[in-house]
Formats: C-alpha cells, sequence, structure tokens
C-alpha cells in the first residue's frame, strides 16, 4: 500500500481482504465437482475474468449500492427490478450479489411459488400488486408476471386467449406504475444454447445443485425453440418507453453480474444523502450485577 492512498481506498483493501471468506463461499454455487464437466466448461470459457479482480469490482459496486439504497430511503423513492430469462441463466446469482450487502427491510426479493387455484381466478396482476414497493424501498422480482408470456404459454398453462390479453394489458399495467412514481427496471438475461445445455449438466453433476433442477426445467431444454419464439414477442410486443426492457449477456456469470450491477446503478440518479454521526454510548455498569451460569445444556456442542 503506498502513501497516497486515499481512507476511501483502504476502507475498500479492508473490506476486500475481511470478506473474501464470505464470497468464496458464494462462490461455491459455482463449483464443479465433476472435473470431465469442468474441463470442458473451462474450455468453453477461456477469457473468465481474474477472481480478484472480479471481487475488486463486485466490492466496488456494492458500495455504491448501499448509497443507492440510502438515498431510496432518504428521498421515498420505490424502485422495482424485474429479472427474466431462461432457466439457469443467472438471474438468482446476480440478485444474490445485488442484496448481499443491503438492508433487506429496504431491498427484498419476491420469488412467487405457482399459483393457487384462488389466485388462477383472480386479475392476473393481482398477486404481484401486493408486492409492489413502498416509499423507500426497492424490491427485485425473481421472475414475474412475464411467467405469463414464457413458461406458462409455452407450457400450455395458459391459453392463447389469456396470453394476448397479458400482451394488451402488461404495456398499461407498467405505464400505471411507473405514472404512480415506481422506477421500474426489466433485465433479461440471454444465454446460448450450448450453455445452458452446460449448466444443467453441471447440476445434475453437483449434489449440491441439483436442487436446482425441477422437470419443468427439464422440459425447457426440449423446447427450447418455442421458448425462443416466446421470448422474441414478448420483448417486441412489451419494450415500451416507459419500461424498455435490457438484455444481459450471461454466458460468462461474472461479467453478467457486474454489467447489470454496473447498469443498474447508472439508470437511478442516487446521490450523496446526510447521515448523523453515529457514536457508541458507554454501558451502564452495575457493581451488585452478577451474570448469571446458565446450564451447559442450553449450548451448542462446540463442535468445529
Amino acid at each position: 500500500m503506498t502513501d497516497d492512498t486515499t481512507p476511501s481506498q483502504d476502507w475498500l483493501e479492508a473490506e476486500l481482504a475481511d470478506t473474501l471468506d464470505e464470497d468464496y463461499e458464494l462462490e461455491l454455487e459455482d463449483a464443479v465437482l465433476s472435473m470431465e464437466i469442468k474441463r470442458i466448461y473451462q474450455s468453453h470459457h477461456p477469457e473468465m475474468i481474474d477472481r480478484r479482480a472480479y471481487f475488486n469490482a463486485l466490492i466496488r459496486l456494492q458500495s455504491e449500492l448501499i448509497k443507492l439504497q440510502d438515498w431510496v430511503q432518504h428521498s421515498k423513492e420505490k424502485v422495482v427490478v424485474v429479472f427474466e430469462g431462461r432457466d439457469s441463466a443467472g438471474k438468482g446469482g446476480v440478485i444474490k450479489r445485488i442484496t448481499q450487502r443491503l438492508n433487506p427491510r429496504v431491498a427484498r426479493v419476491v420469488a412467487l411459488p405457482a399459483p393457487t387455484d384462488r389466485e388462477k381466478s383472480q386479475w392476473y396482476f393481482q398477486r404481484y400488486v401486493p408486492h409492489l414497493p413502498a416509499g423507500g424501498e426497492i424490491v427485485l422480482f425473481d421472475r414475474s408476471w412475464y411467467n405469463r408470456a414464457g413458461v406458462e404459454r409455452v407450457m400450455g398453462f395458459a391459453s392463447e386467449a389469456q396470453v394476448e390479453n397479458f400482451f394488451n394489458d402488461v404495456p398499461e399495467f407498467e405505464r400505471m406504475l411507473v405514472r404512480s412514481g415506481i422506477r421500474l427496471v426489466k433485465y433479461w438475461f440471454s444465454i446460448t444454447d450450448e450453455e445452458q445445455q452446460m449448466r444443467f449438466l453441471m447440476r445434475i453433476h453437483d449434489p449440491m445443485k441439483q436442487w436446482k433442477l425441477s422437470p419443468m426445467d427439464l422440459q425447457s431444454r426440449v423446447r427450447w425453440e418455442q421458448y425462443t419464439k416466446a421470448k422474441e414477442e414478448m420483448l417486441h410486443r412489451t419494450n415500451i418507453p416507459e419500461a424498455p426492457w435490457y438484455i444481459v449477456e450471461g454466458n460468462d456469470k461474472k461479467r453478467a453480474r457486474l454489467n447489470c450491477i454496473d447498469h443498474l446503478l447508472s439508470l437511478v440518479p442516487y446521490g450523496e444523502v446526510p447521515h448523523e454521526d453515529i457514536t457508541l454510548p458507554n454501558r451502564v455498569f452495575n457493581p451488585d450485577y452478577e451474570r448469571a451460569v446458565l446450564p451447559r445444556a442450553l449450548y451448542v456442542p462446540s463442535k468445529y
């Protein structure tokens, strides 16, 4: 470290050193237990970003996300970010990195299960409306109302009439959100056919990832071309000026995460907000107090 480093740089270096273990733990999700699959995967990604460079960039972007969060909370802004894409495209990975250091009371993730019979009888957008943000909140949708234009359409869970109604309704629905003061951002994570196949094979051969594979995921491989046609029509018919689509090239997971976060930060005019100085109050000391000795049976065994 040279003498001309700033306190901010010192903090970033310290943060990088202190949190590498935490980030490595997250990166375990990208570990490939099958060496043959790993070899093949690396042969398809010869120019992967250096791990340390990736972590440096990620931590710098996450420090900006904290500023964004503070600005949203201070300004009572309302932000919605929609993440869509094929199965295994990397939506969950970028969402984890966005929320990793944020306050869950300010930034929350919505990942709804399949609709119930009651919800199926409601206005289609109704189940999503309760999850929209109030002032000072950021909501990240891990899949959204665009299920109707994708999986529901391709798998036959929605009729063509319902899909057509969706395409007619969603532009106005999103314009209503924007008019209400919501900043709406929509990302589509794009990967190639070969990349999805590779990631599915990794999940099949990795016991830590098999839970991510569902029968619906496997069907998405069979119906790749149907999903492609559905995606193309969806992007064409719902790309409106008030809420345009942004496509994230996702074959390189790490670069996709960095590019998406950097782009999201560029869309919001956040700035510094006033903060009160925080001082740690003195502990009240009572000389007559004695800490009670609790039974050993209450303690978690120290195995490590």
